[in-house]
């Protein structure tokens, strides 16, 4: 029999109250909390806790706190991520990121989402679809990433937006929904 972590990581129904999840998920509001307050005049700590937090990290990830997540081992990151202020990432399920993936302040990326069926719902069962985030991305300040979206490379998301669905490689997009409003050329520029 699947253990709850099992079925959430595998984007099934789980329940989110299981004691295994309510202790991962405490040991992760404990390092978010030794980041959020640290000293940024003491680097060495400061990358001691985002390894702890975020173990699938690549080098040179930058948390510029506030940061919040779930779990936090569910992110992969690719080299020189940097997250402004204020962002929230819901790591129920994995969430790749990219190379130089730029996210402004006030960002949101969700995996997490539930049932339509309110039955199921009322059961207190989620599940969890996954995030991809391509390479050389940036993603405007208050923008929010809904569950099971993928992003491609070299696309730029547009400040406020709400992502619902897969946005390709090399677009300017924006708006909620996020759409795209133009391609970008090789150079970067619209």
């Amino acid at each position: 029999m699947k253990s709850e972590k099992e079925k959430m990581l595998n984007g099934e129904l789980y329940d989110p109250l299981a004691p295994d999840l309510v202790d991962e998920r405490i040991k992760t509001r404990l390092l978010l909390k030794a980041l959020n307050d640290g000293r940024e005049d003491q680097p060495d700590e400061r990358t001691g806790i985002i390894k702890q937090l975020m173990p699938n990290a690549k080098e040179d990830l930058w948390l510029q706190p506030p940061f919040f997540c779930d779990y936090g081992s569910n992110i992969y990151t690719g080299n020189k991520v940097f997250f402004n202020f204020n962002c929230v990432v819901l790591d129920v399920m994995k969430v790749d990121i990219g190379d130089r993936a730029l996210f402004g302040p006030n960002v949101q990326i969700y995996t997490a989402t539930h049932p339509l069926d309110h039955h199921e719902r009322a059961s207190g069962l989620e599940y969890a679809k996954a995030i991809s985030i391509g390479k050389d991305v940036w993603i405007g300040g208050s923008a929010v990433i809904c569950p099971g979206v993928s992003i491609g490379d070299r696309t730029i998301i547009g400040a406020g937006s709400v992502v619902t669905r897969d946005i390709p490689a090399d677009v300017f997009a924006a708006g909620n929904p996020c759409k795209v409003i133009r391609k970008l050329n090789e150079g970067g520029n619209c």
